[in-house]
C-alpha cells in the first residue's frame, strides 16, 4: 500500500517570521491542521523523548487518537519497543482504526543511535542508564534500547530518524522553515537536539547522529553530569532535567519552579536563566558560524512554555557577533508550536523527505 502524500491538503504556515531586530513577539502561535488526502491509508506517528512517548494516528480525518505515557525505562532493554507497539494499538483503538490498516510508522526519537545489523538502537542519555552509570539515577543499566528491529517485526513500513531531523523536515514542510535551504531546528526540552539543513540537504551523518550539539562543550564546568557520561556539555548544563539536578539544592526543584521564581523577580533565578541562555546562545552561534545558517526555529518544552521570555535573550547572545556571519540570521519560535513532535513523526512517512 502506497505511503500517502498530503502535499495538496495542508494548511500553510501563516505567521510572520520574527527576526533578530524584532522588538515585539506574537505570543500565540497555532500549528496548522493537516489531513491526508481522502482515501489515504492511516499512518502512525511516534514521538520518543527522554520524558514521554506520544503516539497518534494520521489519516484523511487529521491527526488523532493521541496517547502519551512516561518513557519506559525499567525491565530489559526491549521495554521501550514493547511500549511503542502496545501504544500504537491503543492509539488506533482511540481513533477507530485497525492496526492492520496502518501503512507506515514514523518514529522521531531522541538519540544518539547505534546501528546493529543496519537497524537503529537508542543510546539515549535520558533513557539508558548504562551510559553514565548510577550517578545519573536512571533505573536500568542499558547500554542501548532496542527499537527498529522489533518495530519492523510488527509493522510493514517503519522509518526511524533522530527527532531533530523529523522536526526539521516538518518545519521545512509546514512550519517556520519553509523555503529556507540553510536552516536548523533546535529543541530545548528534556534534552538538547538539532536538525541541520545546508544547501537544501538535511545532514544525517554516518549513523544518523548529525546535530547532537547538545553534547558539545561551550564552557568550563566540572559538575554538570550529562546522561551520556560527559561532564559540562551543553545538555548537562541547560536541559530541562539538568535544571533540577543543578539547582534543586537552591530550591528550584524543576524548570517550572525556576521560571516562576524568575517571573516573580527572584534575582538569583534570573541570573541562572541568563547563564542558561548564555550557554544556549553560544551553541546557536557556533551552529550559525559553522554552517552559515539563515534561520533557526526553536521548540521543545523548556523553550516553548517560556518563549516570550527566552527568545530575546537567545537573540541577544547572537546579535552583533561577527556580523559577516550573523547579520540577517533569524531565530524564531517553531511554526508548528507545541505539536512539533506529532508533525515530526508524520513528516517521516508522508510524501518525500528532504
Amino acid at each position: 500500500m502506497a505511503v500517502p502524500n498530503p502535499s495538496q491538503r495542508i494548511a500553510p504556515f501563516a505567521h510572520p517570521v520574527k527576526t533578530l531586530s524584532d522588538t515585539t513577539m506574537q505570543a500565540a502561535i497555532f500549528a496548522p491542521q493537516i489531513q491526508l488526502p481522502a482515501g489515504s491509508a492511516p499512518v502512525a506517528c511516534v514521538d520518543i523523548g527522554g520524558t514521554k512517548v506520544a503516539i497518534s494516528v494520521a489519516d484523511e480525518h487529521g491527526i488523532r487518537g493521541k496517547v502519551a505515557e512516561p518513557t519506559a525505562k525499567e525491565g530489559d532493554n526491549g521495554a521501550l519497543a514493547a511500549q511503542i507497539i502496545r501504544m500504537v494499538g491503543q492509539s488506533c483503538a482511540s481513533a477507530g482504526v485497525a492496526v492492520a490498516d496502518i501503512a507506515a510508522v514514523g518514529v522521531a526519537t531522541c538519540g544518539p543511535f547505534v546501528l546493529r545489523d543496519g537497524l537503529v538502537e537508542l543510546a539515549g542519555p535520558n533513557i539508558c542508564g548504562g551510559m553514565a552509570g548510577k550517578a545519573r539515577g536512571l533505573p536500568n543499566d542499558w547500554a542501548t534500547a532496542l527499537l527498529e528491529a522489533p518495530l519492523r517485526a510488527a509493522f510493514p513500513h517503519v522509518r526511524v530518524e533522530n527527532d531533530g531531523v523529523g522536526a526539521l523536515e516538518a518545519e521545512r514542510r509546514w512550519g517556520a522553515l519553509q523555503g529556507i535551504d540553510n536552516c536548523a531546528y533546535v529543541t530545548w526540552s528534556t534534552g538538547i537536539g538539532m536538525g541541520l539543513c545546508v544547501d537544501g540537504r538535511i545532514l544525517r551523518g554516518k549513523n544518523g547522529n548529525a546535530g547532537h550539539a547538545g553534547h558539545t562543550f561551550v564552557s568550563d564546568n566540572m559538575d554538570a553530569l550529562c546522561g551520556c557520561g560527559n561532564v559540562g556539555d551543553v545538555e548537562g548544563l541547560v536541559a530541562g532535567n539538568a535544571i533540577a539536578r543543578r539547582f534543586g539544592v537552591q530550591g528550584y526543584v524543576d524548570a517550572a519552579m525556576l521560571f516562576v521564581a524568575a517571573y516573580a523577580g527572584d534575582t538569583r533565578a534570573n541570573a541562572i536563566i541568563d547563564d542558561l541562555c548564555r550557554v544556549m546562545g553560544r551553541t546557536l552561534y557556533n551552529m550559525i558560524a559553522t554552517l552559515d545558517l539563515q534561520r533557526i526555529s526553536v521548540g521543545g518544552s523548556v523553550f516553548w512554555h517560556h518563549r516570550d521570555f527566552l527568545l530575546p535573550k537567545l537573540r541577544a547572545q547572537v546579535a552583533g557577533k561577527l556580523p559577516a556571519l550573523t547579520d540577517g540570521v533569524e531565530i524564531v519560535p517553531a511554526g508548528l508550536a507545541d505539536r512539533v513532535g506529532d508533525y515530526a513523526a508524520l513528516a517521516l512517512v508522508v510524501g518525500t523527505g528532504a
